[in-house]
């Protein structure tokens, strides 16, 4: 199953606000159950609505979104909100088709956070229900200003995620036979100009150069002593929030020789990158950190899409891959030996003329005169 699930309002266009804060919270659940989707073996592409100022084209933003993936199913999530109370007032997911989608998703939030169950509630209203052309739902995990419902909630928070997954799309089959993908966001990290990360922040599978010496500089970087600041930038590597209870991405397997496949739709080229570390943090809304290198030979830029495959491999020949031709590494530029000072010519010193000595005329010399 192919999942689109976004988080409800935008980063400028906020909702309900209480003991906790609505958009706050579904961009932290919108990642988990996404998470839970691909451990399943399903398709999952995230949303967040970072751009929109107002309401109107907040709504638009997200439903465009969602209409313009070829998918299966639309979620969005939401929290409630009403009247300020220190009880519990629950959950409930509404639905515009998918009535019966909608009750199961109500109940599996029920008993995994021990919220009231309010059931599934058909709504007409909906702009997100109305506008989107697939099945669709809109969960309401629980209301920010009761505060049992909240405790509940922050209490249970992997376990709702998980359940909310397991109840839209329940696991086919053995997790080794699944491939996991994912698109969204990205930006890049790694390297010796990433001043982001500390001159002492390691990797958080690859403890030492010799694991994939491939992808690190052959020299510390002056100044470091961590791996994340020895990556090749010119390399290809990758970043994702791995589940390390995956047996796909469990660490010793991310430090093994499988490889995924990145793709950029905006120039359609693709290319294999090895797994280097964990990341993005879930507040960046983007699903991957890979290198410079990579993503200038995708030929994108910070926050354009991705799509991830993991495991994946080029399935054509790389000659036949619309890429540009990689760059030659700089060698080193050698050290120009100091010119020698040229010596001055001397300058030649004129022949001396030795005369020849001179016959001394007789005073006495007469002078003929006839």
């Amino acid at each position: 199953m192919r999942v689109v699930i976004s988080s409800g309002h935008g980063k400028y266009v906020r909702g309900a606000s209480g003991l906790i804060d609505e958009v706050d919270e579904a961009r932290k659940v919108v990642p988990e159950v996404a998470k839970w989707l691909t451990v399943n073996g399903h398709q999952v592409i995230e949303f967040h609505d970072d751009i929109s100022t107002t309401q109107q084209q907040n709504l638009n933003t997200i439903v465009n979104y969602h209409n313009n993936q070829t998918l299966d199913l639309d979620v969005s999530v939401h929290f409630n909100a009403y009247v300020p109370t220190d009880g519990g007032r629950g959950t409930e997911v509404l639905y515009l088709t998918e009535q019966q989608l909608a009750a199961d998703v109500a109940k599996a939030i029920s008993e995994a956070g021990g919220l009231i169950n309010r059931g599934a509630h058909k709504r007409s209203d909906l702009y997100f229900l109305n506008g989107t052309t697939e099945p669709a739902i809109l969960i309401e995990v629980c209301f920010v200003d009761a505060a049992a419902d909240v405790e509940q909630y922050q209490g249970h928070f992997e376990e709702i995620c998980r359940a909310i997954a397991q109840a839209i799309a329940p696991e086919p089959g053995a997790v080794a036979d699944q491939t996991i993908r994912m698109s969204g966001k990205v930006s890049w990290f790694g390297g010796p100009e990433d001043m982001g990360v500390s001159p002492s922040e390691g990797l958080a599978f690859i403890y030492d150069v010799e694991t994939k010496p491939h992808i690190f500089l052959g020299e510390q970087p002056p100044g470091t002593t961590g791996l994340a600041r020895r990556l090749d930038p010119e390399t290809y590597y990758i970043a994702m929030r791995w589940d390390y209870e995956n047996p796909l991405t469990t660490k010793e397997a991310l430090a093994g020789d499988d490889v995924a496949l990145v793709r950029a739709p905006k120039t359609g080229r693709q290319f294999e990158a090895h797994p280097a570390d964990w990341g993005p943090h879930v507040d960046t809304g983007r699903v991957a950190d890979i290198s410079p290198g990579l993503l200038e030979d995708l030929g994108i830029e910070t926050d354009d899409e991705v799509e991830v495959k993991f495991p994946g491999r080029l399935t054509e020949p790389p000659e036949k891959q619309p890429k540009r031709p990689p760059k030659r590494r700089r060698q080193p530029k050698r050290r120009r030996q100091p010119k020698r000072r040229r010596q001055p010519k001397r300058r030649r010193q004129p022949k001396r003329l030795t005369r020849k000595p001179m016959r001394k005329r007789s005073r006495n010399r007469t002078h003929n005169t006839g």
